[in-house]
């Protein structure tokens, strides 16, 4: 289905989708109203309470707790210990037997990469992955425990933003969300590998890899509601002047020939034309170990440097009592040393095994 004129009726009877700059339907904003470079995006469920500016309870969903903040991204789960990677939006309407209805809206135009409709296969439960190939850099959005996915919808299409790709639900794969705290879980980043089926596996998890690229172990998100805070304000018009924006929490550097299919799939990313011959790269992270910067070296950058040897530049002290449910960076006796997750990143990005 596509997103056009805005007179298709969703099911509440709203003749409008809620845009984060006003209302995306009938009234329209016509091109010349808005920037060249600023992207136009919807709210992917009809709950309007963050357009409106309402409090994050009433559209976040918590996660058993009763705390909102549950639902948000980053370490918000287990008392800061446990990292959740997009936002958890509430149901607004329900049937009878109180299962949520609500339909799930493609954010922005883009392309259906993946749909996962085996419910067990993925914590994710039942699943959408678009990509939106248009944008600079080409995001990816999630669209997770759904009830089912739209007709029509499949992986090749080409959705406009606003329209509906699915129905709200709760599925999942390996534990079980209770209905009435039936939710979208709802992500917007960028996938680290193609070489993806690589790593996974040298890792020997016990299990198949069902998902190809679009496994979340592969999918790295941005926090949305920042995201869409910083668009609201027009502060960003993109998601370039996103990641323009963005902190690094650490540098790394890396003695490789090895130029990452990230470089390549997201050359906004790249600091400055890359050589023929590359000898290394710099690269900054922010603090969920997203690679937000990547720089080419030539040889004389990389003195004292091992082969494929990362080594830590320029760490953000504070990462380690702010971001506890990351370990990015480890120090002992004064001594910065890669942590886990940073070294999952890198060994995806350059096939460090």
């Amino acid at each position: 289905m596509r997103f056009g004129t805005g007179r298709r009726k969703t099911r509440w009877g709203r003749g409008a989708i809620r845009w984060l700059g006003g209302w995306v339907g009938t009234s329209l904003l016509s091109a010349a109203a808005l920037a060249a470079d600023r992207i136009a995006i919807v709210w992917p469920t009809p709950n309007d309470a963050f357009a409106k500016g309402g409090p994050i309870a009433s559209f976040l969903q918590d996660a058993g707790s009763g705390d909102p903040e549950s639902g948000g991204f980053g370490c918000v789960r287990s008392s800061g210990g446990q990292f959740h990677e997009g936002l958890d939006i509430k149901a607004l309407a329900r049937d009878r037997a109180g299962e949520p209805i609500d339909d799930i809206y493609a954010a922005m135009d883009g392309v259906v990469r993946y749909i996962n409709l085996s419910a067990g296969d993925s914590s994710y439960g039942r699943y959408i992955v678009m990509e939106h190939p248009d944008l600079t850099p080409a995001v990816y959005t999630l669209y997770a425990h759904l009830t089912r996915v739209a007709p029509g919808i499949r992986v090749g299409s080409r959705v406009t933003r606003g329209s509906v790709i699915a129905t709200m639900g709760h599925s999942a794969g390996g534990y079980a969300i209770p209905r009435q705290r039936a939710h979208l879980h709802f992500e917007i980043g960028l996938y680290v590998t193609d070489s993806f089926q690589s790593w996974y596996d040298t890792k020997k998890f016990g299990s198949r890899n069902e998902h190809g690229v679009w496994n979340g172990m592969n999918l790295m998100g941005i926090d949305p509601l920042d995201f869409l805070k910083q668009y609201r304000a027009k502060r960003v018009d993109n998601f370039q002047d996103y990641f323009a924006r963005s902190e690094a929490a650490l540098k790394v550097r890396i003695a490789t020939h090895r130029v990452p299919d990230f470089a390549r799939r997201y050359p906004s990313l790249v600091t400055k034309p890359v050589p023929i011959n590359v000898d290394g790269w710099e690269i900054a992270f922010n603090w969920t170990g997203l690679p937000i910067a990547l720089t080419p070296l030539s040889g004389l950058d990389l003195v004292g440097l091992v082969p494929n040897k990362p080594v830590l530049l320029n760490v953000n002290a504070d990462i380690e009592r702010r971001d506890r449910c990351k370990t990015l960076a480890i120090s002992r006796r004064g001594t910065w040393t890669i942590g886990k997750d940073l070294e999952t990143v890198l060994q995806q990005m350059f096939g460090i095994r």
